[in-house]
């Protein structure tokens, strides 16, 4: 069920256990959006914790994410641990692995700004027009009458501008600018900020070089996609930036790529300048925007790039 701004506020304050999760592969936005309400929520005398289901990029070292994000802890016996609240960011119920296995909620609450999410949860507040998940919680943070300190500035900031390309993105608003200034106001630093998210190791950077190499370009030059089976995926620690390089190749329409996860799982990170993407991932149950969205596709490598490029193919060809 739609809730209002208000009535997730209104959750937030009358829940005391609360843990908070995001989407599996988190990214800027899930990191930041997630640990500003935890420092908004702990200055409430509130016992609040982040769990996410994966392993939690070193970039994020700046807000100090490694050291306070957790992973679920599944029991032997599969008990679950009894809390007032789970809250969601970013994403649905369905992209939060584990956490759902771990945690017995008196109630759920899910927040998230993207136009695929399914409304599953008993109480959902979405705004597909919000540029990241960090904007509606910097809203929920004045809604609430919350101080936004240092620390939260950093991580809504972050949040903010990881998803929106550092405000290049097309869904950056008047709104979006007006948010960044006051939160740097408020003592998010924008360039320690940039400088560790964008930071890459030699090494990564010798294996995006490499990757780059093998990109294909399908339909006309509209495509441009790069496709990573087992054996290449584990010669890169991190495919970060990939898609992004790719969607600046002139005369292309949408980016892809393709990448090897375990056996017979494959991730797909989609990008594009006209055709609508989410569409494409949610036919695959993924989700995300127009312009940015993605899927896991559960077969074999061979299969599983003819099946990303055949339902690409056709969304070009309908737009």
């Amino acid at each position: 069920m739609r809730i209002s701004l208000k009535e997730a506020g209104e959750l937030l304050k009358a829940a005391q256990n609360i843990i908070i999760t995001a989407h599996v592969n988190p990214d800027g936005d899930a990191i930041g959006s997630s640990l500003g309400v935890m420092h908004c929520l702990r200055s409430l005398g509130k016992r609040v914790r982040v769990v996410i289901d994966d392993d939690i990029p070193s970039n994020f070292a700046f807000l100090h994410a490694g050291d306070i994000i957790e992973k679920p802890i599944i029991t032997a016996g599969g008990e679950k641990e009894a809390v007032d609240l789970l809250l969601i960011l970013d994403t649905s119920s369905e992209r939060v692995g584990k956490v759902l296995e771990a945690f017995s909620p008196s109630q759920i609450l899910n927040i998230d700004h993207h136009v695929t999410n399914p409304l599953a949860c008993p109480a959902v507040y979405l705004d597909p027009d919000s540029a990241a998940t960090a904007e509606i919680i910097y809203r929920l943070l004045h809604e609430m009458g919350m101080e936004i300190t240092k620390d939260i500035a950093m991580a809504v900031y972050t949040g903010l501008a990881t998803d929106t390309g550092f405000f290049r993105f097309p869904n950056t608003t008047p709104f979006t600018m007006r948010a960044a200034a006051d939160l740097l106001e408020r003592g998010a630093e924008s360039g320690l900020i940039s400088e560790a998210v964008e930071a890459k190791p030699f090494a990564r950077v010798v294996g995006m070089a490499r990757a780059l190499e093998t990109i294909e370009l399908l339909y006309d030059g509209r495509l441009a996609g790069i496709f990573l089976d087992r054996a290449a995926a584990e010669t890169l620690d991190s495919t970060e930036g990939l898609i992004d390089a790719m969607r600046t190749i002139e005369g292309s329409d949408v980016s892809v790529l393709l990448k090897w996860k375990e056996d017979n799982v494959f991730r797909v990170s989609m990008r594009s300048k006209n055709t609508d993407v989410s569409k494409v991932a949610a036919s695959f149950s993924g989700g995300g925007h127009a312009r940015a969205a993605g899927c896991t596709l559960k077969m074999g490598f061979s299969e599983a790039k003819m099946t990303i490029l055949d339902a690409l193919g056709k969304a070009m060809a309908e737009k």
